[in-house]
């Protein structure tokens, strides 16, 4: 395992060390994500928490629950969710977050919203001073509306470009039957109102930007040939 990988493990481990009995979490989509998918497992299986139901945010995370034995229910199903636990691409200081790497994203902010603790398990190379630093910001769209919200955000000053697939002919599609949109922005000076401006394009099913959503942020950092797990 890569110093990187141990990095992920350990974030992950730290984040479902958090999840306590007789709840219902959110599961988010990532690498990241994915460890912690598995140690709520193996802390099922165990029994160090019981009576734990997963909420997934995506295929991937549909299938890591039933992989590591967490028991799913839908939103239809519940009145609540107790925690979630998501990556995301970038973080600024304010906690606000650019995810929708995995094209997850739109899931990922039903999910996260609705939880009465969100938490964040990144690396540190993903903080950043300000949002749109390093990645390009997704943005899903309904396949017929590709062309005039492309023109649209070229109008906010935005670069968009249809997101293809890398291992099949075509664009990515997401879990939604939709196409994603990655924009670059020269500068994302009010994340919040941004995120409602993108939203408001028609053909437009939701944005990466988080804002005000996160409540914690679990930094995990490679010092040596030890793990730094730090909280934001």
């Amino acid at each position: 395992m890569t110093p990187q990988d141990l990095m992920k493990q350990e974030v992950g481990k730290a984040a479902a060390a958090r999840v306590k009995s007789n709840s219902i979490v959110g599961l988010g989509t990532g690498s990241t994500t994915a460890f912690a998918i598995e140690y709520i497992g193996k802390r099922l299986a165990a029994g160090e928490i019981t009576n734990v139901k997963g909420i997934p945010t995506s295929f991937q995370a549909r299938v890591l629950a039933k992989q590591y034995g967490i028991p799913l229910t839908t939103l239809d199903e519940v009145d609540r969710i107790d925690i979630a636990i998501d990556g995301a691409d970038e973080v600024d200081p304010n906690k606000n977050l650019i995810k929708g790497g995995g094209a997850a994203h739109t899931q990922e902010k039903v999910i996260d919203a609705l939880a009465a603790q969100f938490i964040v398990v990144v690396d540190n190379t993903k903080l950043v001073d300000k949002l749109g630093s390093t990645f390009l910001l997704p943005v899903e769209v309904i396949p017929m509306a590709v062309s005039p919200v492309m023109k649209a955000i070229e109008k906010l000053g935005g670069k968009p470009q249809l997101r293809m697939g890398i291992r099949k002919a075509g664009p990515v599609v997401t879990d939604q039957g939709n196409l994603v949109i990655d924009v670059k922005f020269d500068s994302i000076d009010n994340p919040a109102e941004l995120e409602k401006t993108l939203n408001n394009i028609p053909g437009v099913l939701e944005n990466g930007l988080f804002v005000g959503v996160t409540d914690l942020v679990l930094v995990g950092e490679v010092q040596g040939d030890q793990v730094i797990i730090k909280e934001m």
